[in-house]
C-alpha cells in the first residue's frame, strides 16, 4: 500500500525564508512527472520585512511550476511580460519550455505583514515538449473545479480526478488536487495513474490503520487507498504517468546532460532574458554546482 514515506528536509532560500524540501527524493526522484515539491513555511512574515526574503529572477528549462498557497500572496513576474499575484486557492502555471526567467516577491508581506503557506511543485515536461515555446496562464477559482462531501472540500488544481478537469492545459497524464478535510472525514485517493502520493502539510491522518503526520509523502502502489482525518488536516495529493528519465541541474530539468550545461552557460553568459518589470537583479549560477545522476520515476 505505502511503497515509501518521504519526510520533509528543511531547506533554507536565505533571507530567513526556509521551505520544506520534499522532492526530488534519492530513493524516488520523480511522482508521476512531478519532480520538485517544497513545502512553503508556513511563516509570519513581519511588515517592511527585508528584500533578501525575495525570489530573484531566476531561469528555467523543460518543465512546467505551479505554485499554490494556502495563505498568503507572491507577486510573479516573468521574461514573457506577465505579472500576476498569486493568492489563495489560485492558481499561476508556468510553462518554461525552452527557457523563461520569473521572480516571486513578497510584496504585500512587505506593506503590511502576511501568514504564508504553500507549495510549489515542478511538473518535467514529456521529451517531445521540453523545447516547447515558454507560456504563463493565471488560473482562479473557476478554472479549478471545487466539491465539498462528508467533511471533504476539494479543488482539482491540475489534471482529472473524482470526475473533474481543472482548466489548466497540462502536457501529460496528471492529477494534483487539495483536500481539507474535518475531522473525521476520509476520502478515497484517485486511481488509473501508475503513479500516486499523497502529502500531510498539516493536521494528521490514517491510512490503513497507520497514523501518518505533517510534513511526510506517502507514495502508494496502484491498490484503492482510503485516507482518515484523524484531525482536521490539508492534503495534497498528486501523480499521474511517467515521462522517463530525467536530470536536474539547479532551477533546469532536461532528459539531456548536454542541454543542462547549455542552459547554465546561456545563464551565466546572461544570454537569458530577464523580466522587464524586474531586471536590476538575479541569482546567479551556483559557484560549485555538479550534474547529479538522472531522475526517473
Amino acid at each position: 500500500m505505502v511503497e515509501l514515506i518521504i519526510e520533509q528536509r528543511r531547506r533554507s532560500l536565505g533571507g530567513g525564508m526556509e521551505v520544506g524540501r520534499v522532492l526530488p527524493f534519492s530513493k524516488r526522484p520523480m511522482v508521476g512527472p512531478y519532480v520538485f515539491f517544497d513545502h512553503i513555511g508556513p511563516v509570519d512574515v513581519p511588515a517592511g520585512v527585508d528584500r533578501d526574503i525575495d525570489v530573484r529572477p531566476h531561469p528555467h528549462i523543460g518543465l512546467s511550476t505551479v505554485t499554490y498557497l494556502f495563505s498568503g500572496e507572491m507577486m510573479h513576474r516573468d521574461s514573457l511580460g506577465y505579472e500576476q499575484a498569486i493568492r489563495p486557492k489560485e492558481v499561476n502555471w508556468m510553462t518554461a519550455g525552452r527557457g523563461i526567467t520569473h521572480s516571486e516577491r513578497l510584496e504585500r508581506a512587505r506593506a503590511q505583514g502576511d501568514h504564508l503557506h504553500g507549495i510549489q511543485a515542478w511538473v518535467a515536461l514529456p521529451t517531445e515538449f521540453e523545447e516547447t515555446a515558454p507560456s504563463f496562464s493565471h488560473h482562479a477559482c473557476a478554472d479549478l473545479p471545487q466539491w465539498s462531501d462528508g467533511g471533504v472540500h476539494g479543488q482539482v488544481i491540475a489534471g482529472s480526478a473524482y470526475g473533474l478537469t481543472s482548466g489548466v492545459a497540462t502536457h501529460s497524464p496528471q492529477f494534483y488536487v487539495h483536500l481539507a478535510m474535518e475531522r473525521g472525514a476520509t476520502a478515497e485517493i484517485p486511481g488509473g495513474h501508475r503513479e500516486r502520493a499523497v502529502y500531510i502539510a498539516t493536521g494528521e491522518i490514517e491510512l490503513r490503520g497507520v497514523t501518518y503526520g505533517a510534513g511526510k509523502m506517502l507514495v502508494l502502489d496502484d491498490r484503492p487507498a482510503w485516507i482518515w482525518a484523524l484531525e482536521r488536516s490539508s492534503v495534497m495529493l498528486l501523480g499521474g504517468e511517467p515521462v522517463g528519465e530525467r536530470f536536474l541541474y539547479w532551477n533546469f530539468v532536461s532528459s539531456s546532460k548536454e542541454r543542462l550545461e547549455q542552459a547554465a552557460a546561456d545563464w551565466k553568459a546572461g544570454r537569458m532574458k530577464l523580466p522587464d518589470a524586474d531586471d536590476a537583479e538575479f541569482i546567479p549560477l551556483p559557484a560549485q554546482h555538479t550534474l547529479p545522476e538522472p531522475a526517473m520515476s
